[in-house]
């Protein structure tokens, strides 16, 4: 069994410094205190390189789709005879379980409503036709092919060169044929490695935090006298920490395996009532022209700045946090993705992970969203009021009490959030095991109930600095050095591909 490498401590040390920083009342740090400072960072950041963040991933996008129509996407994700660990059905569910679980129920709702009544694009009247159309679009773009992208090229570089390359399955190590394996295996490599894991540790939190505001707010919204407080919260966290850890403690094939399977059950459950319990041609007509939309008008959303507006903040509050989240989540869901990606082709791979959950989520999307917009819109149910009112976080139980069941449907969608919230927290403890044992594929007990219990600090110190905009201040700083990395590890894997094909004949290959 591998032992733990120094990046292991280094990353304990300072995410334990990070959270005793966080715990830290305000008063006693004015000027100096976490919230303050990140900030002031964060709005640098956003203010400064949002265009970098949307160049870097449409950059991973255009990669990925050269991939799926080059000759390298003949080339398996191991050896020339190994096959696919887990069928398609078990595949998409635990990268999907993983990648974007609590966000998607999160978000389902309250995007396109927010959206609808904040419309993306200037001049566009709140709450029209127009808006509507816009707000679905731009929940498309947001959770679509950009993220999944970003995703699919991390995980790439990680299976390949693990299973094909027999190279340790960290994410230093696929920057071997750029940065050389003396630098690799010396600070420089250590350096990767460890803001690979800061990214983990800051943006799983933020979905934590995310899950633990929602599942907080449902309990207070759907149970009278119950009120929705930081301590509720905090009791969440703490709870579903011992389930996850539970979880974690049994393996990649029982506790993640079984709990993905659940959470995708449960998700097309709840969707599929929703959809015929709702406006169902409604929704269908909204899927089928929104999707159509997007892809029209993917490459001028890609690079749609607004230089010229002097209200930008759709764009850096939403498209900026939006790519940067999953940049910060690409470490964790990416080694993830390639540990049970095992033999499959790098064709297959990329359109697996870029199609499937690019059209599940608009799905989920056109469901969630458009209930709540249609009933808006044409029933004159006023849903917004309680998000303005109580927070984003209660759009999905609001839009339920206007539907058939809706008490027994907000059950089930407290059930599904705090199955992804075990789920996504399972995963990251398992992937930050990974990263700090040199790659090792059965981290120990020990060393994945120390980042458990990290991730569930982590996530307490954001909401109690802040809530949701700590949560995603912490995401976009987070992700800004690794955006460097990951185009290195394009350029790596572009080189490694190029030499590969010199020694394997690609035509022949099926």
């Amino acid at each position: 069994m591998k032992q733990v490498t120094k990046v292991f401590y280094i990353s304990v040390v300072a995410a334990f410094l990070f959270i005793l920083w966080g715990v830290i009342p305000k008063e006693t740090l004015p000027t100096w205190n976490l919230s303050n400072i990140t900030t002031i960072v964060q709005g640098f950041l956003t203010d400064k390189f949002g265009w970098f963040y949307l160049l870097s991933a449409t950059g991973f996008l255009v990669f990925a789709i050269f991939l799926i129509f080059s000759k390298y996407g003949k080339l398996k994700l191991g050896k020339p005879d190994d096959e696919p660990e887990y069928p398609y059905i078990t595949w998409f569910a635990m990268l999907f379980s993983a990648g974007m679980g609590i966000g998607l129920v999160f978000w389902g709702a309250a995007e396109p409503l927010s959206h609808f009544h904040s419309p993306p694009l200037v001049g566009q009247e709140p709450t029209s036709e127009g808006a509507a159309q816009s707000a679905m679009k731009y929940s498309f773009f947001h959770w679509g092919f950009h993220p999944w992208a970003i995703y699919a090229v991390l995980a790439l570089a990680l299976a390949y060169f693990k299973f094909r390359k027999d190279a340790p399955g960290v994410i230093s190590a696929a920057l071997t044929p750029v940065l050389g394996e003396k630098r690799v295996k010396g600070p420089i490599g250590t350096l990767v490695d460890f803001i690979a894991v800061f990214a983990t540790i800051f943006g799983v939190a933020t979905s934590l935090g995310l899950g633990a505001l929602q599942i907080s707010s449902g309990l207070a919204y759907t149970i009278d006298g119950l009120e929705d407080t930081f301590g509720l919260q905090l009791t969440i966290i703490a709870v579903v920490t011992v389930l996850f850890m539970i979880s974690a403690m049994t393996g990649l094939n029982k506790g993640i395996k079984y709990l993905s399977n659940t959470n995708i059950v449960l998700a097309i459950s709840l969707m599929v009532f929703l959809l015929f319990a709702g406006p169902t041609n409604f929704i269908m007509d909204y899927f089928t022209t929104t999707f159509g939309s997007y892809l029209r008008d993917l490459p001028y959303m890609s690079f749609r700045m607004t230089p010229f507006a002097e209200d930008n903040s759709f764009v850096k509050g939403w498209t900026v946090f939006y790519w940067a989240w999953w940049i910060s989540w690409a470490p964790f869901v990416g080694t993830f993705i390639a540990r049970v990606s095992r033999g499959r082709t790098i064709r297959e791979f990329i359109l697996g992970v870029l199609l499937v959950p690019t059209i599940f989520g608009a799905l989920w999307f056109s469901v969630f969203g458009g209930t709540a917009i249609s009933l808006e819109y044409f029933d004159g149910v006023d849903i917004y009021s309680d998000v303005s009112e109580l927070g984003t976080e209660v759009a999905l139980f609001s839009m339920l009490g206007h539907v058939p069941l809706g008490t027994l449907m907000s059950i089930i969608g407290l059930l599904l959030i705090s199955t992804f919230f075990v789920t996504s927290a399972d995963s990251a403890t398992f992937v930050l095991g990974m990263q700090t044992t040199n790659g090792s594929l059965n981290p120990r007990n020990q060393v994945k109930f120390t980042w458990g219990i990290i991730q569930a600090g982590a996530a307490a110190v954001l909401l109690w600095q802040g809530g949701l905009g700590a949560l995603q201040t912490a995401a976009i700083i987070a992700a800004f050095p690794f955006t460097f990395i990951m185009i290195l590890i394009c350029f790596s894997l572009y080189k490694t591909f190029k030499d590969e094909a010199k020694k394997v004949d690609l035509s022949k290959k099926k």
